[in-house]
């Protein structure tokens, strides 16, 4: 390529932009850093709407994996009287206690997976909540109250695979689909009241925007770094010089279900 003024190569100074992208904070599951610059097609639904409608008809609503509390904080004009939540990931789980313990919410870091349990009583909670973090579908059952509702919107298993493909790497979640989602809470004995899914694109601006944005979703691309990785991003620098879209695939589903009443 040709050399700049003082020396530099158009693909240095891009590897200096994206280092410096490399090096940016990111705490909770906080994007708004990439404002403008990430752009994901909306889906249909309304997470957040169907959200506050259940949490205004019930005393105990838990929300899973809550990062930095920022969406729960959203849902604050409907919280109901008992209010609880989880979160794993050390620095989210002091960000989130720091925020929402003095509003009277209990934290708890719980590692959620398909399997573990969960340090909640047997009908514990009228509603619980679930934006993108894994459950283990018994476990959800067993917490609700008969006739509570569990609403998760959920991240498709092959979520972005054409931009880890890029990377040489693949999804790690394929299975997690809606129609086994659906199937493991059936079999867990709830009702399932609606189940609707969507795929939609990821769109980029610039390739330093997905240089942050691997760094901050790090399952994506295993042990990312803008060295280890740089033909990747130079491939997708390439793309994007030649007037393509830095846009991939993004699927996600929403499942609303309910325990039923014995």
């Amino acid at each position: 390529m040709a050399e700049k003024e003082g020396g530099l190569t158009h693909s240095q100074e891009l590897i200096t932009l994206w280092k410096a992208e490399e090096r940016q904070p990111f705490t909770g599951w906080d994007f708004s850093y990439l404002d403008k610059r990430m752009v994901e097609d909306q889906a249909p639904w309304s997470y957040t709407t169907r959200a506050m409608q259940l949490m205004r008809q019930v005393k105990a609503a838990l929300d899973m994996d809550t990062g930095g509390g920022e969406r729960l904080l959203g849902l604050r004009p409907a919280w109901p009287k008992k209010m609880v939540a989880t979160e794993n990931y050390p620095p989210n789980f002091h960000l989130a206690s720091e925020r929402l313990n003095p509003l009277g919410v209990q934290v708890h870091s719980v590692r959620l997976t398909r399997h573990d349990p969960m340090p909640f009583a047997d009908g514990e909670f009228g509603l619980v909540l679930n934006r993108h973090a894994a459950f283990n579908s018994r476990e959800v059952a067993r917490i609700l109250l008969p006739g509570g509702t569990f609403l998760t919107q959920q991240v498709d298993g092959h979520w972005a695979e054409d931009l880890e493909a890029v990377f040489g790497t693949h999804p790690q979640w394929p299975d997690a689909t809606l129609e086994n989602s659906l199937a493991w809470l059936e079999a867990a004995g709830l009702k399932i009241i609606t189940g609707q899914e969507f795929i939609g694109k990821l769109t980029f601006s610039d390739v330093g925007a997905i240089v942050y944005y691997l760094r901050a979703v790090p399952w994506l691309v295993p042990g990312f770094t803008v060295d280890t990785h740089l033909d990747g991003l130079l491939q997708l620098q390439a793309r994007f010089d030649s007037g393509q879209e830095l846009s991939f695939q993004a699927g996600k589903f929403l499942i609303e279900a309910q325990k039923p009443v014995t």
